[in-house]
């Protein structure tokens, strides 16, 4: 859950250090096979969060949008993961 309450849905798989996978602007988890294939790659070495954005997916949608909600989204995400993490976006 957010910062604002927002709750983020996201898939984890895989023991390591983690990393948080960013979905492009359109995507969220059912429909970004590459991302799903990349989480599996890597959840071989690592703990893979697999979130869908603010929005979309399976996740809420706080109004009014910010993109400050964005990088409080992934501080959520970071402190499910223990408090430290990798991070990868794509677009």
């Amino acid at each position: 859950m957010s910062n604002d309450g927002t709750v983020i849905a996201s898939d984890r798989s895989g023991q390591g250090p983690a990393v948080i996978l960013v979905g492009g602007a359109f995507q969220y988890r059912a429909i970004d096979p590459p991302t799903a294939q990349l989480a599996a790659l890597l959840a071989q070495h690592f703990t893979v969060f697999h979130y869908d954005r603010r929005g979309r997916g399976e996740s809420g949608d706080t109004q009014p949008y910010a993109v400050e909600r964005e990088v409080e989204d992934l501080e959520a995400l970071i402190h499910e993961a223990g408090g430290s993490a990798f991070v990868f976006g794509m677009s």
